[in-house]
């Protein structure tokens, strides 16, 4: 059960300029290279965050004998803060005046800048920080293997990714598509977020 909770929390990952970044990606001269590259840096900075997370959190649920379930309990009570300070969030965040700077490079980026921003955005990016902690702590604090965070890496890594998949498929189709799909994701994506947020809070809590 915790790992299929998880997995909707990938789309709270990707949401924002983290998809938005990919599809911009997906439609530049060097889609292949850039995309890939992209991808591989959000793939490092996930798996270290949740992996920092979960062997801290399980060190400090394994501390010793004595008030075992009291440092459960606090530590589901962290997990609500943070997703709760997420909510919050998201929510100021839901209207963006200006683009940030940066964007205005994605259409001939670099590999290295893909994969630079890829890193940069999935591991330090408040949202996705706050995200991995949280996925790495609640899989520790319920004695779940580490390799139960997976699921939930593979699938945000698939969502990044499934803009320059959807060009390889579709070919010049995908052209006229993405932008479509990628002004929706930047107006609404924080709507979804918010569902699975408070979602994850029940769970949490139950």
């Amino acid at each position: 059960m915790n790992v299929a909770a998880t997995l909707p929390l990938a789309f709270v990952m990707i949401a924002g300029p983290q998809i938005i970044s990919a599809f911009f990606f997906a439609t530049s001269e060097r889609w292949r290279a850039v995309s890939a590259a992209y991808v591989l840096g959000a793939a490092v900075s996930v798996l270290a965050v949740v992996t920092i997370a979960y062997f801290v959190a399980k060190g400090i649920t394994s501390g010793g004998s004595d008030g075992g379930d009291s440092k459960s309990d606090t530590l589901d009570y962290v997990i609500v803060g943070l997703l709760v300070l997420l909510i919050v969030y998201v929510f100021l965040r839901r209207k963006r005046s200006e683009p940030p700077k940066w964007m205005g490079k994605l259409q001939t980026a670099t590999p290295r800048f893909g994969f630079t921003l890829g890193f940069l955005l999935l591991g330090v990016f408040p949202s996705d920080l706050i995200c991995s902690i949280v996925i790495g702590t609640h899989l520790a604090n319920h004695s779940d293997p580490w390799w139960h965070a997976l699921p939930f890496v593979f699938l945000t890594l698939f969502l990044l990714a499934l803009p320059a998949l959807l060009v390889l498929a579709l070919g010049q189709r995908a052209q006229t598509m993405l932008p479509k799909v990628r002004d929706w994701m930047d107006t609404n994506s924080w709507i979804v977020s918010e569902i699975v947020l408070v979602f994850f809070i029940v769970i949490v809590l139950g």
